[in-house]
């Protein structure tokens, strides 16, 4: 498992993809806080974080869309498939490799908000590192989504537009939510939300119910994977 980690995380620093999506998310997270905070020169950064988290649903299939599908591509997938290793400590290599990446880079975002603390005194830290733990929880959630998809086609532009499509629908579904009458319509969407789930993180409280949320859809998304190549090793 080891030895398909570090492969992974080599690759995304021997091939353009890694270098462009660290480019491009700490592009869009600095032009986003800069709007949002230091222009307006306020300590709420409630809105630089949602503006954050819908750039996750570009940004994130950057990632995410070689993990599987550039194997299918190259036909180097049997190797992996026949290596010594399981099926779900494949997908965790693979998993963790990109999570790595993501974690790695919105660290470094992190130091935007030093510079804010200087313009103002009323810096809520708490509920900086509380939304920080909600974007590493949701981008966490978004790249096991991403290797699923990825792990259906060979094709890295198809994998990084289905991507896209689940990560969009998932977060415009509490947004529709107020336009349904019906109650029980309302409470399922509100469940599968991943936005609604976000927000008392923004407050600095800790939602343990949302954790378990966010873990809890990215473990399925990663079993799904693993049944995915459980089935086409045997088909």
């Amino acid at each position: 498992m080891f030895a398909i980690f570090k492969r992974e995380l080599h690759s995304y620093f021997t091939t353009p993809i890694g270098y462009v999506f660290m480019a491009v998310f700490l592009a869009v997270s600095g032009f986003c806080f800069s709007i949002t905070t230091l222009q307006m020169q306020s300590s709420d950064v409630s809105t630089y974080f949602q503006f954050l988290m819908f750039a996750y649903i570009v940004i994130i299939p950057l990632l995410t869309m070689k993990t599987f599908a550039e194997e299918r591509r190259t036909r180097t997938e049997q190797l992996l498939l026949t290596a010594p290793v399981s099926l779900t400590g494949m997908v965790m290599a693979k998993f963790l490799a990109a999570f790595t990446m993501f974690f790695g880079t919105l660290v470094v975002s992190a130091v935007y908000f030093f510079p804010l603390s200087l313009y103002t005194e009323e810096m809520n830290w708490s509920r900086v590192w509380g939304s920080m733990f909600a974007m590493v929880l949701i981008g966490m959630t978004f790249i096991s989504i991403g290797i699923f998809v990825s792990s259906l086609t060979e094709n890295q532009f198809t994998a990084s537009l289905g991507t896209i499509g689940i990560l969009l629908a998932l977060m415009i579904v509490a947004m529709v939510n107020s336009l349904i009458d019906s109650y029980v319509v309302r409470s399922v969407l509100d469940w599968i939300s991943i936005y609604s789930r976000y927000a008392n993180f923004t407050y600095g409280i800790f939602d343990f119910g949302a954790v378990v949320y966010y873990i809890s859809i990215c473990v399925v998304f990663l079993f799904l994977s693993v049944r995915v190549f459980e089935k086409r090793r045997w088909s």
